[in-house]
């Protein structure tokens, strides 16, 4: 019986699918070899061609094989116009497609290595790195696609024309996200902060981990993760500490009223020594402020020169201790809120009424 299909006999097509089935194993077989090859080479000696080949391989998908064998079996096939223009767009579809996948991780690859050997000397270069390496990614996906769009036998032009006007409505009606994706870019050229920066937000704090297309993510010191769209973060006012190369330090003590004014005068002289004593540190200033209601108030000014908190915290421990020593070894007292009430009693003697009743409540 001589059976027929698409005006190909039943042994036609049986020798086509043997052809198909034996293109595929062969192109898996030559793909198997070359990487079974390449993979000693690679660890032993970590070239990047050598690499890079191995990793084309890896990333060359079953299905562009499958493709390709259907391809070649149907040459030897005698079909209708348009069932063969269909598998040849096919093939070629399924080609642009598995080439997208390798230019794309290329891409990843390339950037990658950079944004590890730019993140050592310069963190703001690999997070430009990053950033380019999405556009470029984006750029190489829509190519594809309007390539693909081509060889359908779509009229690009005519597509592109209507993706401008069509763009127009889809951009009012994601305004927000676009919002956020331009915003990521200012953060990327302008660079306010890195990866890796401790920066506070309103009042909320952490170190930044990731700038993305539409959020950053900050680690806060607490340990949860801190998302934040990236039009509102470049609305608020952020502050950079890792970009801080002296921390200013402010603090003040009160002491006793009952203190001698040697004893008070001496006192600047008493921290600025303390102060330029210690390391990383410069003295500013140091002066009897105010009168308070229960204490003499006194107020210094130095620098911590490190933006590190632990350093600004080891030095101001480091002062009070000191002052705490110093002042008990003066004689000097530190105050503490003190009330004192006079009364006065009704209806005595006056020799009575002269005489004062303290009561000091602490």
């Amino acid at each position: 019986m001589n059976y027929q299909l698409y005006g190909n006999s039943l042994l036609s097509w049986v020798t086509a699918c043997a052809i198909g089935i034996a293109a595929f194993f062969v192109l898996r077989f030559i793909r198997n070899r070359i990487a079974s090859r390449l993979e000693p080479l690679a660890q032993k000696r970590p070239i990047p061609p050598f690499e890079i080949a191995l990793q084309l391989l890896r990333h060359t998908k079953a299905f562009f094989f499958v493709m390709v064998a259907i391809f070649f079996g149907s040459l030897s096939l005698s079909l209708p116009p348009t069932l063969s223009r269909a598998i040849s767009i096919l093939t070629v579809l399924v080609f642009l497609f598995q080439v997208a996948i390798w230019f794309d991780w290329l891409i990843y690859y390339f950037v990658s290595r950079y944004a590890e050997r730019a993140m050592i000397r310069d963190a703001a270069a690999a997070t430009t790195a990053r950033a380019l390496g999405v556009i470029l990614r984006l750029i190489l996906w829509a190519l594809i696609l309007l390539l693909a769009l081509d060889n359908m036998g779509i009229n690009v032009t005519a597509v592109v024309a209507g993706l401008g006007i069509g763009g127009v409505a889809v951009a009012l009606a994601v305004q927000n996200i676009l919002g956020d994706l331009f915003s990521s870019f200012s953060i990327v050229l302008d660079k306010p902060f890195l990866v890796g920066d401790f920066i506070i937000v309103d009042d909320l704090m952490g170190t930044v981990e990731h700038v993305g297309l539409k959020t950053t993510r900050l680690r806060s010191l607490s340990g949860e993760q801190l998302v934040f769209s990236n039009s509102d973060l470049l609305r608020a006012r952020i502050r950079n500490y890792k970009r801080m190369y002296e921390r200013r330090v402010v603090f003040s003590f009160g002491v006793v009223y009952q203190t001698p004014y040697e004893k008070l005068s001496a006192i600047p002289d008493i921290v600025k020594a303390i102060i330029t004593s210690q390391e990383r540190t410069r003295f500013d200033r140091a002066h009897f402020l105010k009168f308070g209601n229960s204490s003499l108030d006194f107020e210094v000014v130095y620098y911590v020169l490190s933006p590190d908190y632990n350093v600004y915290m080891d030095a101001q421990q480091a002062i009070n201790l000191a002052i705490y020593k110093r002042f008990a070894e003066e004689g000097i007292e530190f105050a503490y809120p003190t009330q004192t009430i006079y009364l006065k009693a009704e209806g005595l003697p006056l020799q009575l009424t002269q005489g004062e009743a303290t009561n000091e409540a602490q």
